[in-house]
């Protein structure tokens, strides 16, 4: 039984609960291994904190690029809209009326724009746009009238307007020009008042292609340089003022319907019919004898026309001047003479181009004085109208 119960001591009965194994000590651990694990655990704990330091110094060095970029960004942001915002928000004009002195053009035909932007490069007003946009808002800005004018520097718009107004501070050369002048009279006259040569308006009278003259006129600029009062620029040329009394006269034809090809046989009987008449109620009167004679094939016999073939002023003329051989003798020559021989004015080539209906072949001026001119239909009465002439030049010693 010995064996048996051995047997059952370790396996047990089987109506009874198997036996605990037999308690087993085991044996603590030893200190080198508390060691390692407290080594370990400080290992696990320092490369923790080494992360933390990582992550840290990565959010750091990412917020300070951030910093920097948007810095760099506001800072480039700001260097490219300064000038944007500072043009937005800085004022367009200057105030004050200014300093100094400066000359400035204003030209024909100017708009308010364009005369700002002469202020503007002058350094009168400090933008065209403060000058264009205060002159569109005054009626008044669209009387300045072409010329130069004497302004100061750095000047409000308002007051720069207000310079340019004022007649006082316009500076133009002004010249009057008479009816019936001869060119060399007008060259005279222009270079007095303008300042510019003689000589130049000479030269400029052999460039017809600079005038505009029509070709009818055949170079001629004598008849077509229109009186009237002018102001032309400070530097205008010679050329460049005969050009503009050119165009008038050839704008004052084409009104009156005078086609290109009869310019130049109107402005003939034109300076004629200025030369001989001072009333313009006897203008076309005059004209009218003018076409008759032409067309009754009789010479106009016109001492005007002898006395600007011997460039020699006169009511009357002289047996040796009516026996002058040049193409302006109508005493000699049949029909008109070879041009012009004054500067008509517009009453005259009025006249020339659209005579009196009437049968007269004769006139004569009986009072020099007052202009009052006599016409007759046939030589005996235009005897008795000369011999109240003749009494008048009796009367008037050194007139005629």
């Amino acid at each position: 039984m010995k064996e048996d119960h051995l047997v059952d001591s370790i396996f047990g009965d089987a109506g009874g609960e198997a036996p605990s194994p037999p308690m087993r000590r085991t044996a603590p651990p030893t200190g080198p291994t508390r060691a390692q694990h407290r080594q370990a655990i400080a290992r696990q704990q320092r490369e923790q904190r080494r992360r933390a330091r990582r992550r840290r110094s990565r959010r750091f060095l990412v917020l300070t690029l951030s910093v920097v970029l948007v810095g760099g960004a506001a800072f480039g942001a700001t260097q490219y809209l300064r000038p944007l915002v500072a043009s937005l928000t800085a004022s367009k004009d200057w105030s004050g009326s200014g300093t100094g002195a400066v000359t400035i053009e204003v030209h024909d035909g100017d708009s308010g724009r364009a005369i700002g932007a002469t202020l503007e490069k002058a350094g009168v007003v400090k933008t065209a746009s403060a000058f264009s946009d205060l002159a569109e808002g005054n009626p008044q800005a669209a009387s300045i009238q072409p010329g130069s004018y004497r302004l100061r520097l750095h000047m409000s718009a308002s007051a720069a307007l207000a310079l340019l107004l004022d007649p006082r501070n316009r500076t133009v050369p002004r010249v009057t020009l008479r009816e019936g002048l001869w060119k060399s009279e007008v060259f005279a006259t222009l270079s007095k008042a303008t300042g510019v040569k003689v000589a130049d308006y000479e030269a400029a009278a052999k460039q017809p292609e600079l005038l505009g003259l029509p070709a009818a006129a055949r170079g001629n600029v004598e008849g077509y340089l229109f009186p009237a009062t002018y102001e032309f620029p400070l530097k205008a040329t010679a050329a460049e003022q005969l050009r503009i009394m050119v165009s008038k006269s050839v704008a004052e034809l084409q009104q009156l319907g005078v086609s290109p090809a009869s310019m130049e046989r109107t402005v003939i009987i034109a300076s004629i019919v200025e030369a001989e008449g001072m009333r313009d109620a006897d203008r076309p009167k005059i004209a009218r004898v003018i076409e008759n004679r032409l067309a009754r094939k009789m010479k106009l016999q016109m001492d005007s026309t002898v006395s600007y073939g011997v460039q020699h002023r006169a009511i009357t003329t002289t047996n040796a001047e009516r026996a002058a051989n040049n193409g302006y003798n109508t005493y000699r020559v049949a029909g008109l003479p070879v041009g012009p021989i004054s500067n008509p004015g517009a009453a005259s080539i009025q006249a020339a181009a659209h005579p009196a209906a009437g049968p007269w072949l004769y006139f004569v001026a009986v009072n020099p004085q007052t202009g009052e001119t006599r016409f007759a239909t046939d030589a005996s009465s235009h005897a008795a109208n000369v011999k109240l002439f003749q009494q008048w030049c009796s009367a008037h010693p050194g007139k005629c």
